[in-house]
């Protein structure tokens, strides 16, 4: 791991290339889980976390699905897992309001996490600003505002259940 120079908050934990090298099923050593989250699809969520480096889900995808919904009769916090391992990957919100959340992922056309609502200990940054998992997930993009790093995720790469240990 290694820092960018000056392009990331400091919190934001650096990657390399080697993340992404091709594994047993795209970038990933497996697909992604059979049934996800919030009624995502599989197909678009398989080839985006597993067959891509650059595309996402439509802008407002995850408002075609039940997670808005979901997110807005919760009190508290929503846990968001990796689609391929189950690892869990961003917790949000964190130091805003589920309502504060939403309306920033609306503005933006994915949900969008901060740095503290991040799971450093499996997702990682590269220097062109792609975010994925440890494991080879493609999740989204960094894409810094005024307010810091911002993460624009793919919810079909997040819609994963929690691993069984």
């Amino acid at each position: 791991m290694f820092k960018a120079k000056n392009r990331f908050a400091d919190a934001v934990v650096m990657g390399d290339e080697a993340i992404m090298a091709p594994k047993a099923h795209g970038t990933s050593n497996v697909p992604v889980q059979s049934k996800l989250r919030w009624g995502c699809d599989t197909d678009t969520a398989d080839r985006i976390c597993n067959f891509n480096r650059h595309y996402a889900e439509h802008s407002g995808y995850f408002e075609k699905t039940s997670f808005v919904k979901d997110a807005s009769a919760t009190s508290g916090e929503i846990n968001f897992y990796d689609s391929n391992t189950g690892k869990l990957l961003f917790t949000a919100p964190k130091e805003r309001t589920m309502e504060e959340f939403l309306v920033e992922s609306r503005a933006h056309g994915w949900p969008s996490f901060r740095d503290e609502e991040v799971n450093w200990e499996f997702v990682r940054c590269l220097p062109n600003g792609e975010v994925v998992s440890v494991d080879g997930t493609h999740l989204g993009h960094n894409l810094p505002d005024g307010k810091g790093s911002r993460h624009c995720i793919n919810l079909v790469c997040v819609a994963g259940h929690p691993a069984e240990n």
